[in-house]
């Protein structure tokens, strides 16, 4: 279902205007994809999955999330569309009727091997900031066709994991 850890030959690129940068501490980044990987220390069976965000200077930052979010995020990347809406697509219809937009969703930190993650809304004239979950804040990002950043200061802590 997703793809096994090994990159594409290309990645989409960003048309340079479509997306501003927030600031010397904030990068554009794209989703690349979500990945399996099989620990080879682990329990025999053992899939760990990560959504992997890259910016234009070609870092990487793999998030592991659960096989539930990996679904959401896979199938909003592939555009396949359900016949029930799943819990990310009912946000989008809720932030929808509601009158907000999805203005941007930024990673901003990593403490103790943990991402977090802040989805930034606007309704008429109000702004509003929510802590949340990366994987869902990507998947709702992904279904809304907002832009995602990661701090500068996660692209300086992430360590890349041995996927070897």
């Amino acid at each position: 279902m997703y793809e096994d850890w090994e990159l594409p030959d290309e990645l989409p690129s960003e048309d340079a205007d479509s997306i501003r940068e927030q600031g010397l501490d904030e990068k554009a980044v794209t989703v690349v994809g979500v990945f399996e990987h099989a620990a080879p220390n682990a329990d025999e069976g053992l899939i760990q999955r990560f959504v992997l965000l890259q910016d234009r200077e070609e870092r990487k930052v793999p998030i592991w999330i659960g096989p539930f979010e990996a679904f959401a995020i896979h199938t909003a990347i592939e555009g396949q569309v359900l016949d029930r809406p799943m819990t990310h697509d009912l946000i989008r219809l809720l932030i929808d009727r509601l009158g907000a937009h999805v203005d941007q969703v930024i990673v901003d930190d990593l403490w103790q091997e943990t991402y977090y993650a802040k989805l930034h809304l606007t309704r008429a004239d109000e702004s509003f900031e929510i802590d949340c979950r990366p994987s869902d804040a990507i998947a709702i990002a992904v279904r809304t066709g907002a832009p995602i950043f990661v701090a500068e200061r996660v692209f300086e802590t992430v360590t890349p994991p041995d996927l070897t």
